[in-house]
């Protein structure tokens, strides 16, 4: 097993997801159905069988037929895992109803960490600069690239329409037909679970604050660490700052087993 393999798999005990598929082909991340979700089941320590019976049963998203309601678990658990035991998903709700502003974001952090097609198109959509046109045609040519002739071209018309819809979603673009660049809101909450997931990975110090997943909060790296200062002292997580040395931990969200899993990885 080579090195990226090694990493992740461990990355994967966390919540992780390094599949070659991904939701994308078939819908967005799904951030109305989300928030119904989270607002329908609204204890933190619900078990993955709460969520299905309260889609599958209860049908708290309003779905027509019981396939539709299937599929629709199905595509939320593939985008958040749905289970209490799993970091990514129980930082997730962690921070959901804490930070309102953040939901947005806090759902494409989750859904960056879980779908490989969505996160490949991270550095192609952030790259655009703020009031740029970001059309499906140039998304459908950016995913092709990546693995050429492996989609139909209706399979990638949807995708792209799809990874437009959910960037439109997370704030990072605007408009119905004509998608423009725009700036995301970064909240406390979101540079947590940004700060959070970069932690996992194995990143420490400074080195957290320029990571894939602080990109994505669009805001500077005084921004970052003002926002992360203010989660500190709302007790969310533990940040120390000495000059050019940053420390950033997070009691309230890596339970001791988690952290024996870190000390393994580093």
């Amino acid at each position: 097993m080579n090195e990226d393999n090694r990493q992740n798999n461990k990355l994967e005990r966390f919540g992780f997801s390094c599949q070659r598929g991904g939701v994308h082909t078939a819908r967005t991340m799904m951030l109305v159905e989300l928030r119904a979700l989270l607002s329908y089941v609204d204890t933190a320590d619900a078990a993955k069988t709460d969520y299905l019976e309260a889609i599958e049963t209860a049908n708290c998203l309003g779905k027509r037929s019981g396939k539709t309601r299937a599929l629709s678990f199905r595509h939320l658990a593939g985008l958040y895992a749905l289970e209490p035991g799993v970091l990514v998903f129980r930082a997730l709700r962690f921070f959901w109803q804490r930070d309102v502003d953040g939901q947005p974001l806090l759902a494409a952090l989750c859904a960056y960490s879980r779908d490989p097609i969505l996160r490949a198109t991270v550095p192609f959509v952030l790259g655009f600069q703020e009031g740029a046109t970001v059309n499906r045609e140039a998304v459908e040519a950016f995913i092709d690239a990546q693995e050429p002739g492996r989609f139909s071209k209706a399979t990638l018309k949807s995708t792209a329409q799809n990874i437009n819809a959910s960037w439109t979603q997370s704030g990072h673009l605007a408009g119905r037909v004509r998608k423009v660049r725009t700036r995301a809101v970064a909240t406390p909450g979101t540079v947590s679970l940004a700060l959070l997931l970069g932690y996992v990975s194995g990143l420490r110090g400074e080195s957290l604050f320029k990571s894939d997943y602080t990109r994505m909060l669009d805001c500077s790296f005084e921004k970052t660490i003002e926002l992360a200062e203010d989660a500190s002292r709302r007790g969310w997580i533990s940040l120390k700052r000495v000059g050019q040395v940053v420390e950033v931990l997070f009691p309230n969200l890596i339970t001791a087993h988690e952290m024996e899993w870190l000390r393994e990885q580093n």
